[in-house]
């Protein structure tokens, strides 16, 4: 979940992170930590405000969408207490205007109205939120990591609208004890002494910022070339994966993946490397093949190795 996450960080376009597991796994605090950790932004590109622009650096949106959010909260209304007061129509944004430029969080995005998703994953997509209500036509910036969460055992999410995401993970309980015992001292020292938790830690976060600055810099200088495109190709054909978005997600994913790794190219390594995120929830469901989709894919890698 955590190179899936560093890997949209340097690359926004590649879709946003599915990601599905248990319970109290620490996924939305693992989205929150990297929103925090991501060097501060231009005002003016955070958010979006109906009015005169922002000037100076705010830190990175991070919005949560409850399951109980209207489609005006959504994607924003008319602004009643103006229209009333003074009889002016004005824009009143919405939570995709908030997420401008940072994340949006959808915690058990299975038992959101499909409605509402279709809404997010068409925004997310184009990157602009467009409102046409109550006399209103207002066209506003929405470009942000979009990240949902969900539990399988909780209802799937349709097929045609997981596929939207560009990558998807799954996030389990840990059955190790030494993990487990290190996980519960390092939530102990964070209650104890948050600043002491967080200066023990600022050095290994300075370094992940430098190599997501880094990435980013390098993002747009590193090609694919035909053979390694081929492979991409030829991978997504053996899995069965459905139309072109599977290997388009693959190119952007192992490009960004190659520039966190400070290659000079991308290889068939990257692309072998981050295939499992980017395709394991495009995969149709084969009634006479019982293993994973995770499991599929490792099994066409190494026939393609062969």
């Amino acid at each position: 979940m955590k190179l899936s996450l560093l890997v949209t960080a340097v690359d926004a376009r590649i879709g946003g992170v599915m990601v599905f597991g248990d319970r109290g796994t620490g996924k939305s605090t693992a989205v929150r930590a990297l929103a925090a950790l991501l060097p501060p932004i231009p005002a003016a590109s955070a958010g979006y405000q109906d009015g005169s622009p922002r000037k100076g650096n705010v830190a990175v949106p991070f919005v949560d969408l409850p399951l109980g959010a209207t489609e005006d909260r959504v994607v924003g209304a008319l602004d009643l207490e103006r229209a009333l007061g003074s009889g002016i129509k004005a824009f009143e944004p919405g939570l995709l205007a908030r997420a401008n430029g940072g994340f949006l969080y959808i915690d058990e995005v299975n038992l959101l109205e499909d409605h509402i998703v279709d809404l997010l994953l068409d925004v997310a997509a184009s990157g602009e939120n467009v409102v046409e209500r109550e006399g209103l036509s207002v066209r506003h910036p929405a470009r942000f990591v979009l990240v949902g969460s969900g539990n399988p055992e909780e209802g799937e999410l349709r097929p045609q609208l997981l596929d939207r995401f560009g990558l998807s993970v799954e996030v389990r309980t840990p059955q190790d004890l030494n993990q487990r015992v290190e996980i519960l001292k390092r939530c102990d020292a964070f209650e104890r002494s948050p600043e002491d938790f967080a200066a023990t830690w600022r050095r290994a976060e300075r370094k992940t910022l430098k190599r997501i600055a880094r990435a980013r810099e390098a993002l747009p200088a590193l090609a694919l070339s035909e053979d390694v495109l081929a492979y991409a190709a030829r991978l997504c054909i053996a899995v069965g994966a459905d139309g072109l978005r599977g290997e388009l997600t693959l190119m952007r994913a192992a490009r960004a993946l190659a520039a966190l790794d400070d290659a000079p190219v991308v290889t068939a390594q990257h692309i072998a490397r981050i295939a499992p995120m980017a395709l394991r929830h495009r995969l149709r469901r084969n009634v006479l093949d019982e293993t994973g989709s995770t499991v599929r894919i490792e099994r066409a890698l190494q026939e393609l190795a062969a």
